[in-house]
Parts: structure tokens; sequence; C-alpha cells
């Protein structure tokens, strides 16, 4: 079957026709990043409301290239490409999916929901940045226009190979926008990040904890105490300062992380090597040790033109209490505020995240499925869902951490 569906996914060239009011594009389909100039790619996404640094080129060619996000590993490259008379009009990152894994919008059930009914859920089309629940821009596009019609030929590609379903991950508004335009089903999500306010902003780490309610500051001073009386020192490492030792040493800590929870890492040293190579600037590196000795390392992916930090991977090679949070989320906490940045987004899941000073937010999910049946249940299901989530996200909110005077200026 996978053999069948990349013989007519590759061969496959169409126009994409609508009404004569409307621009009529070139569809093409890529079986790599390498098929698409990147500097055009890049130049798409730089017209973006929500771009990120995940979504240019050499991140995703060096997921494809190092063999992380490949057919093996259940990732085969399908990028879509719309082109007009003036060259590239727009273009997503789209996946033939043969597992859910790597994702972090979970699906599973409405998978098992498909093969109780004898019916296959895999292969699925997913347009993602793999291995990275960073919200932002995912439908490339020059205009509303150009992306309307993205996203409808996402659905017309699954569609046309006879897929149980579409999916559109983690898109921003104007991407919700156009594909809520074309028929998709809408899924939102909560993530934590920290918000700079620039009326009120804070000047250090301890500034934004004495805006904490008591209790909560009295816990994140113990929580840090505890970490330096076991005689850990930080030090930070940004691009080029993160030399090949550097890597090295994180790398292990990302791999044992893994073992420690019995499962085996999505990302090889290969790939850290590329983003060493073609993104330096963009890789920000704590080593947390211990009397000389490296015991722990987070790394984070930066942007310093938008003022943004992305927490990313970590590890250790021995176990000590709360250094994760000293880790994961003072230091960069820290980071930020001292070198003038205006967000930090702590990744996937976590309501942990609310007591270190990151709040909640609402992510954003598309999806389209072929069976009528399943559509109409997961439609209702998404209703239900999507209350419950807005309900969530009130709880959240009435937990904030901060002081009510101080709530809406760190929100």
């Amino acid at each position: 079957r996978h053999l069948h569906l990349r013989h007519v996914f590759f061969r496959l060239f169409t126009e994409s026709k609508r009404p004569m009011t409307e621009q009529v594009y070139a569809t093409r389909l890529l079986d790599s990043p390498a098929g698409v100039d990147s500097s055009q790619w890049d130049a798409l996404l730089a017209l973006q409301p929500s771009r990120t640094l995940f979504m240019r080129h050499a991140y995703l060619s060096a997921l494809h290239k190092t063999g992380c996000a490949t057919a093996q590993t259940g990732w085969t490259t399908l990028w879509l490409i719309l082109e007009d008379a003036q060259g590239l009009a727009a273009a997503a990152p789209l996946y033939l999916k043969s597992h859910s894994y790597g994702e972090y919008v979970f699906d599973w059930a409405w998978a098992d929901a498909y093969h109780r009914h004898g019916l296959a859920y895999y292969p699925k089309l997913l347009c993602a940045v793999p291995f990275t629940p960073v919200p932002g821009t995912r439908l490339l596009a020059r205009d509303a226009p150009s992306r309307l019609a993205l996203a409808r030929a996402i659905r017309d590609t699954a569609q046309a190979l006879k897929l149980s379903s579409a999916h559109v991950l983690l898109g921003d508004d104007a991407d919700t926008q156009a594909l809520q335009a074309a028929g998709w089903m809408l899924r939102s999500g909560v993530q934590f990040h920290w918000q700079q306010d620039p009326a009120s902003p804070v000047g250090s780490l301890e500034e934004l904890m004495a805006r904490m309610q008591r209790h909560k500051r009295k816990n994140i001073a113990q929580e840090r105490r505890r970490v330096a009386e076991a005689g850990i020192r930080f030090e930070s490492f940004e691009g080029p300062e993160i030399d090949e030792g550097l890597w090295d040493f994180f790398h292990r800590c990302y791999t044992l992380t893994y073992r420690a929870h019995g499962s085996k890492p999505y990302l090889n040293r290969a790939f850290f090597a590329a983003l060493a190579h073609d993104q330096a600037p963009n890789w920000l590196m704590f080593i947390a040790r211990r009397g000389g000795q490296a015991v722990a390392a987070s790394l984070l992916a930066i942007d310093r033109a938008q003022g943004t930090a992305y927490g990313r991977y970590w590890g250790c090679t021995e176990q000590i209490p709360l250094l994760h949070f000293e880790a994961c989320y003072y230091q960069p906490l820290q980071w930020c505020i001292n070198n003038g940045f205006a967000r930090f987004e702590g990744g996937a899941q976590g309501e942990h995240k609310m007591a270190r000073g990151l709040l909640p937010v609402a992510t954003h999910s598309a999806h389209w499925i072929s069976d009528p049946r399943f559509a109409s249940a997961v439609d209702d299901f998404l209703a239900r869902e999507g209350q419950g989530v807005a309900q969530y996200l009130d709880e959240l909110r009435e937990r904030n951490p901060f002081r009510l005077s101080d709530a809406s200026s760190t929100s």
C-alpha cells in the first residue's frame, strides 16, 4: 500500500481550478524538502503573521536529512506547493503518517475507533512540524486567497489518496480561519507561556517572583535554595559558544531522559549537529555543574528578532531533586528577562508550569475526516471537548499564581 501511495503521490501534478473569480494554482507534491528552493520557502515564511524558526527550511530539512522524520520513522515527506504566474504562492509541510507519535495533539482514540470498525486510520495526512509542539503558522501563503486555496488543496490531496483524515496541528489564527472556511473541524488545546507586559515589565526574576502570591513565591524560593544547596551552579552558552563537546554532553542527557521513561529518543546526534551548523544563533544551552562536573543540560531555541524563547529539551546524568525546575524554568526565565525577551513558551502540557510563572494560553488545530459517519462523531466530540477546554482555561485563570493586582501584567 505504501509503495502504491508513493507512486501515485509523486506522479501527481494537477491544477487546482476554482470559479473564474478565483486564482488558479498549479499544485506539486514533493518527497523531499530539496524539491523547493530554501530561499523561496523562507521568503514565504517571512510574510507570515506567526512565523517561527521551526518552520524554516533548514530546520525541517535537517529532520529529513538526518533520518529523524522519514518514511522509515513513519514520516513520509509529502510537501504541498501551490504556484501561479508569480511563482510560489503557498506551501505546507505535509507528512504521510503511519502512527501518531511525535505530534502532541492526540488522536489515538480516533484511530482506535476506526480499527474497531474494521477500517484503516493510518496512513493519515499531517501538516505539522515533527516532534515540535510550538504553535505558529503552518500554512505558508502569499495572501488570504492563497491560504484558503492551500487549505482546500490539503483536503483534496487526502481525498485523492483515499486517506482516512488530514490534520493541521497548532496553527495560528490565520490558518484557523482559512481551514474553517474550507470546511475543517477545529480543536482547542492548552499550553503554558510566560509573556512580558510592555506596560509594566519586570526587570528581574526576583521582581517577577515578588508579584506572585506569597505561598507561590515561598515555594519557588525553597526550590531554588535546595538546588543551590546541592552545590549546583549554572552556565549558559549561546550560538557558536556551544561547542561540540557541549552538544555531545547535551545529547547524552537528552538520550538518558528518554531511556528513563522507557522510550527511544526521536532525534539523533546528527540532527543536533545540523542545527549547530545551519542555525547556530538560534540555540541557547544551560549546563548545570556540581563541583565542576557537568550533571545536567537544557536546550532552548531563541529568536532574538521576535524576542521569543522556546523550551525544548533537557536531561541529566543523575537525579537531583528539583533540578528540572531550575534548568527548564527559572534559568530560562531569568535569561529571558535579562535579555529583553517578551515571551517564553514552555512546551506542551504541564499545569506545574503555572506555579513557576507560566500562564495558560489556548492552542488550535484543524481536522478533516473522510468518512461522514466518523466525521459526525468527531465533530460532536470536538464540540464537547471544546466546551471542556474553555471551562478548563477559566479554571486555570482563576488559579493565577500572581497577586490580583499584578495578574494582568504577567499574562
